[in-house]
């Protein structure tokens, strides 16, 4: 049997020839003619002469090896009150006559195709229909600022939109079709039509010459077989937030994303076909990509699809009904997830309503995880709770604990160590390679395993001033960290989270940890605000547990104690404001930056990502309550 680290030397001294292997578990039409080689702009590429069909590994494959009528996706809707079952010859029948339609209205190999969703079969099916006819889908979340669609739309330029005619956040409907018209007024670009789903919650009112019903779209066509496409080929593209305001396309390559997903639902997540896998996210973002349609389809599990959120809907327990329901054997989702839940439901009453005997792991990703949310979940569960890292250029992890390997001991704070082909190095900003414990920016030695990102859509040069050009012959991830002595990966935040306190380079991330520590803390972010002789000075924005009562006063006088203790005084952090709630983004990022403006009174335009604007407002009168900031007018 072969051990994480014999494996994770061999994927770095010898990537073809342990690349090659685990490319030939995933069933190809023409087999690679070669593993690793140049491509056009001389960039290293996998796969180089292979062709295959990621439809056709999601859904075909396992048809003709006797999985057909196995549950493929559960739709489960606790906004809508629906559970629905979809077997793997029902799914591949409607993907195969959406694909149909699609290619009977002119949609051929290469041609784009905006898909702008909520979390509904419908999604997923025009996801794989894309796929099926080498069409490259690029997934907008539903309910995104009009302004941000019509952005996308004129860089894709889709020959076809796919949308519906509402989201639900919570109680509340978000009609679809007043952003999506607003976003093609908007924008330069036309597509030749657009697809438009009705649901019976809400029926968005029919009109304009461009738009078809998605129910009339699938019928009127005959299912189609899937058509071969190179191994390079893009299969989407997934727009990211860029440092210029212009958002970056990271385009998605068929075959080594098919090897790398086949690879780590084996190796990261050790999922089998036949079991139930749940990713607790959203299809517009890249975690719902890889791990809610095609990582798991390709494995032959059964994937959940989940319209709700981790709480009110209806209440803390949804995770755990969810689980308990469909027999989910590893559940991945997010630590805002984890916190929100533990917010509400802090001693667990929910998790011991329900049988959680097939839960064998917990995934948590999508931001760094602190501690104290960690060990709850830990306690809670009693089984393994593993932070992992990842990016959406990536496309999959960079940093586990590799469950189909050995099990190693879990290090709170740490995201555990580095994945088999992923060369992981920490530089300085001169590029010289750090000793254990040292602090510096986490960058991965060239090539890239399969599965990362080749390159941006149409931006070649800004790919590598992005990512290559700083440390020629690295990648650059844009956070910082550091290892220990046993190798383990320290993630501390994006690089610009790091702040400037009178010359020393501290982490926002450390801070974090330590405040987060404290038994009132529920949730808390630390910023650095400008200040005129230290240059910035940490701030702490904390939510409190519900069940919890302190003072501000006390809880600043505890916290700062703490950093103190912890960091020194050197920190300079002396305040710490209570608030209801963060800003997030939909997917559960703090936004942090944003509330450094605020902080800073420097003009900023409310994210279009965001999940609520009024907690923008609320932050700001805190603020202003507490005369902190250096240039609010009070």
């Amino acid at each position: 049997m072969n051990t994480y680290l014999s494996d994770y030397q061999l994927s770095i001294e010898k990537p073809t020839v342990f690349w090659e292997k685990q490319a030939r578990n995933i069933d190809w039409f023409t087999f690679p003619k070669n593993i690793l080689s140049p491509d056009h702009k001389g960039y290293p590429a996998w796969f180089e002469g292979g062709s295959l069909n990621m439809a056709y590994l999601c859904l075909d494959y396992h048809i003709e090896n006797g999985r057909g009528n196995q549950p493929a996706l559960i739709y489960d809707s606790p906004v809508t009150n629906t559970t629905l079952t979809y077997t793997y010859a029902e799914l591949q029948d409607k993907v195969a006559r959406f694909a149909g339609a699609m290619q009977k209205n002119g949609v051929q190999k290469g041609d784009r195709i905006v898909i702008y969703m909520p979390m509904i079969p419908e999604a997923v099916i025009a996801m794989l229909a894309s796929a099926r006819i080498g069409a490259i889908h690029s997934v907008v979340f539903g309910g995104f600022a009009p302004h941000e669609l019509a952005i996308r739309i004129d860089d894709a330029r889709p020959k076809l939109i796919i949308s519906a005619s509402c989201g639900i956040e919570f109680d509340r409907i978000i009609p679809y079709k007043p952003l999506l018209d607003q976003a093609l007024e908007e924008s330069a670009w036309k597509p030749q039509n657009v697809i438009f789903f009705q649901r019976e919650i809400f029926r968005a009112e029919a009109g304009g010459e461009l738009e078809i019903d998605f129910m009339d779209f699938m019928n009127q066509a005959e299912a189609v077989a899937p058509v071969p496409v190179e191994a390079w080929d893009p299969l989407y593209i997934l727009y990211t937030s860029g440092t210029t305001g212009k958002p970056k396309g990271i385009v998605r390559d068929t075959g080594g994303y098919a090897v790398a997903l086949k690879y780590s639902m084996d190796k990261v997540y050790n999922t089998k076909a036949g079991e139930v896998y749940w990713a607790a996210s959203d299809i517009g973002w890249v975690v719902g990509h890889s791990y809610i349609v095609y990582g798991p389809l390709i494995q032959g599990c059964t994937t959940i699809l989940f319209e709700g959120k981790p709480i009110r809907t209806p209440d803390a327990g949804t995770f755990w009904r969810v689980v308990s329901e469909h027999k989910v054997a590893n559940l991945f989702t997010a630590p805002t997830a984890i916190r929100a839940i533990r917010k509400e439901d802090p001693d667990g009453e929910f998790i011991r309503k329900y049988n959680l005997s097939c839960l064998r792991n917990l995934f948590l990703a999508g931001e760094r995880c602190d501690p104290p949310t960690l060990e709850w979940a830990q306690e809670q569960l009693n089984i393994p709770v593993l932070d992992h890292w990842w990016q959406t250029e990536t496309g999959w992890a960079m940093v586990a604990n590799m469950t189909g390997y050995e099990l190693f001991p879990v290090k709170p704070g740490s995201a555990s160590l580095p994945v088999c082909g992923y060369n992981i190095k920490i530089l300085s900003e001169e590029g010289k390679e750090l000793i254990p414990n040292q602090e510096g920016y986490i960058t991965v030695k060239l090539p890239l395993p399969p599965g990362c990102l080749p390159t941006l859509w149409n931006e070649d040069r800004r790919f590598y001033e992005s990512y290559l050009n700083q440390y020629p012959g690295y990648y650059l991830t844009g956070d910082g960290g550091y290892k220990d002595e046993e190798g383990y990966i320290f993630i501390m935040g994006r690089i610009d989270d790091v702040i400037n306190v009178s010359g020393h380079r501290l982490s926002t991330g450390e801070m974090e940890e330590i405040v987060g520590g404290h038994d009132a803390v529920a949730e808390c972010a630390v910023i650095g605000i400008e200040e005129k002789i230290k240059g910035q000075v940490p701030l702490g924005l904390v939510v409190l547990k519900s069940n919890v009562s302190v003072t501000e006063e006390l809880l600043e006088k505890e916290i700062v104690a703490l950093i103190r203790n912890k960091i020194g005084a050197l920190a300079s952090f002396r305040q710490v404001v209570v608030v209801k709630r963060l800003p997030k983004t939909r997917s559960g990022k703090i936004l942090r930056k944003t509330m450094q403006k605020i902080a800073d009174g420097v003009h900023y335009a409310i994210p279009s990502t965001i999940d609520d604007p009024v907690i923008l407002t609320e932050i700001h009168d805190r603020l202003k309550e507490r005369k902190i900031g250096n240039a609010f007018e009070y």
